[in-house]
């Protein structure tokens, strides 16, 4: 069964849990948020999904979107005088999208929604992957205690890791597309190796602040 959300395609990935803060300047974007105000509060939700290929803004526009993303809910709206928004939102459930509605200013996609399973004994990937992230902070030089805030969830766990881990655009989808909790424990794994030796090699750590933009479970 498909449902129709509005889309917001971003130049990043929205992972399930994680808050979602943004600007809303766009014309075609202050309508969808207009219309979400406008919408009971159970159905004030839309889809974020990556760019594949085009821009967020301008003449270039989007000309491709990959196939899954993710659910944000409308938890908070700030407006302004001249029609702009300061919203926050919360990623809540993926989605594989099969199609897309242009009919209104801003797109529109029929979404499959997609259920989170486990895999098979994530709990042992998990305490893995909690250490070897714990590795990876500590070669970026951040000793913050984040860590031992990650909670012991494997599901929750994979996507606090996949959000704060600074990777590129394709890794990080690589990882939302995951079919269950077990595989992206288990490329998030690979992928923190990767890093951290990577780390080890560079005379300096560029992007280190970037771990530590808040990741909200909320």
């Amino acid at each position: 069964m498909t449902v129709r959300l509005p889309l917001f395609p971003l130049g990043t990935v929205l992972f399930p849990g994680l808050l979602l803060p943004l600007h809303v300047f766009e014309d075609r974007y202050r309508r969808l948020v207009r219309d979400l105000i406008a919408a009971p509060e159970d159905e004030q939700r839309f889809g974020v999904v990556a760019i594949r290929e085009g821009r967020e803004v301008g003449s270039d526009g989007v000309r491709a979107l990959h196939a899954v993303g993710c659910v944000a809910r409308l938890r908070r709206v700030e407006s302004y005088d001249d029609g702009r928004f300061d919203i926050v939102s919360t990623g809540d459930q993926r989605f594989r999208l099969a199609g897309v509605n242009d009919t209104l200013p801003y797109l529109r996609g029929d979404v499959e929604l997609l259920h989170d399973v486990p895999g098979e004994s994530p709990e042992l990937l998990a305490a893995s992957v909690r250490d070897m992230f714990a590795r990876y902070r500590q070669a970026l030089g951040v000793a913050d205690g984040m860590d031992a805030g990650l909670g012991e969830e494997p599901r929750l766990l994979s996507y606090l890791v996949a959000a704060t881990v600074v990777l590129d655009l394709s890794d990080k989808q690589r990882l939302l597309e995951a079919p269950n909790t077990t595989e992206r424990l288990r490329a998030e794994l690979r992928l923190l190796r990767r890093e951290t030796a990577l780390l080890a090699l560079l005379p300096s750590l560029p992007g280190v602040e970037l771990t530590r933009l808040p990741a909200s479970p909320n």
